[in-house]
């Protein structure tokens, strides 16, 4: 099982880890109006996002599309990715990681709000 901890504050907002099992992780993700996550990609894990209140617009490969609640998107391995709370209220999603690695260590960062960036 990996140790991670199962509620995580960051300047974007926070998320909590719902389930960890081998192949497959489950968490709640919240992200603050106005706020973003870093634009990042992952080498050892797939993700699914399941929109459940907000708005949100979501970068995928450099295309931009607007989810709301029932919405979901997948995300390949190695895709770059980003979502952004686009709505006045709270932006809450379900992220399904499946692979065989869900480390934050497994986070490339490409551009970032909060000086985070990876320097490569």
């Amino acid at each position: 099982m990996n140790h991670s901890p199962s509620h995580e504050r960051k300047p974007w907002g926070e998320y909590r880890v719902l389930h960890d099992a081998p192949g497959f992780k489950v968490k709640r993700v919240d992200v603050a109006p106005g706020q973003r996550l870093s634009y990042q990609r992952h080498a050892q894990r797939a993700e699914h996002w399941v929109i459940v209140a907000g708005r949100a617009r979501v970068t995928l490969e450099g295309r931009e599309l607007e989810l709301v609640p029932g919405q979901a998107l997948d995300i390949a391995p190695r895709q770059a990715h980003r979502i952004q709370n686009i709505g006045a209220e709270m932006l809450s999603f379900i992220e399904v990681q499946t692979g065989s690695y869900f480390g934050e260590d497994d986070i490339e960062r490409l551009t970032d709000d909060y000086g985070r960036a990876d320097s490569k």
